[in-house]
């Protein structure tokens, strides 16, 4: 209903949503981004104390993290937001599902965001940029929280007919959106019901779904958002860009080589994030394996001559 009326009303589109988040959805919101916290921080001494963690537990963390994490990073990031290739049906549905997985927001939503994140990079305008409120010790101590999860709790949405009318008119996509609260509850009890079939016990339950789901959900939501903080203060400039946009090697790994944040907001549409010598990029190793399987196609790979002429000499 809110979609037709707007497409029915004349002039510019406005950046938000009509109806804000609910006072349900921020609560939500806030048990997300607090319950891992608290996960994480009793995850060592409860591991080493208790000895309550096994190679089932360390196997399902992994994988859901690695699933969920490339969800985000291949799927979400760069096939739905930035077009960096085409993929056949199956395998848009599967980077959709597994996007979905992270809990960090269904793929319209995702997509309209980051849309908007990178029209306004750094300006008034960008939903989580750590410039927000100016330089100086104390005003970017507050943006750099603010970049990383406060943002989150803001009660506008950004508009999604307006940065991502191509998804809005997306069936799969539309219904991957109506379906993410399931898709979330999955991502959260599945580990669980795994570990407890794996080792048929409540306390492998228990293990799986404390390692599998808060702390891993915990761990990727805050590798996610480092991109969004740590990677627009710190770190190295190697491409021209009109923003604070660095890369950070530490987070290359756990961010499936999206802290090579430098050349993606030089090139937003490039495949490759990391494409200097020795900048690991397991996301575009992935997409790699989905061209030669036939998967994906009209790759938008880094050619040397681009690359030369967006170089900082």
């Amino acid at each position: 209903m809110t979609v037709l009326a707007e497409r029915s009303t004349p002039g510019p589109k406005p950046d938000f949503e009509p109806e804000p988040r609910t006072k349900a959805e921020l609560l939500t919101f806030a048990l997300v981004v607090g319950l891992p916290l608290i996960a994480i921080a009793v995850a060592v001494p409860v591991a080493w104390g208790w000895g309550l963690i096994g190679w089932s537990d360390v196997v399902i963390a992994a994988v859901f993290y690695v699933v969920s994490g490339l969800g985000v990073t291949v799927g979400l990031h760069r096939y739905f937001t930035h077009g960096s290739f085409k993929a056949k049906r199956p395998l848009k549905i599967a980077m959709g599902i597994a996007g979905s997985l992270s809990l960090e927001m269904s793929v319209l939503d995702w997509v309209a965001t980051h849309r908007k994140h990178h029209k306004f990079s750094d300006k008034e305008g960008d939903p989580h940029s750590p410039w927000r409120f100016g330089p100086g010790f104390k005003a970017m101590s507050k943006g750099l929280l603010y970049a990383h999860m406060g943002w989150l709790f803001d009660a506008e949405r950004v508009n999604r007919e307006k940065y991502a009318p191509d998804l809005v008119r997306d069936p799969d996509v539309m219904k991957l959106h109506r379906w993410f609260g399931a898709l979330a509850l999955t991502s959260i009890l599945l580990p669980g019901v795994i570990g407890g079939l794996v080792t048929w016990s409540w306390q492998g339950a228990l293990t799986a779904l404390f390692w599998g789901s808060l702390v891993r959900i915990g761990l990727l939501h805050h590798v996610t958002w480092s991109i969004n903080s740590i990677c627009h203060v710190f770190g190295e400039e190697d491409f021209q860009v009109r923003d604070k946009s660095r890369n950070v090697w530490w987070l290359a790994i756990p961010s499936f080589g999206e802290s090579w944040h430098n050349l993606h907001h030089s090139d937003p549409t490039c495949a490759r994030h990391g494409a200097l010598k020795g900048q690991i990029d397991l996301s575009a190793g992935l997409i790699r394996i989905f061209e030669r399987l036939g998967w994906a196609h009209d790759v938008r790979w880094p050619t040397a001559e681009r690359l030369a002429a967006k170089r900082i000499s």
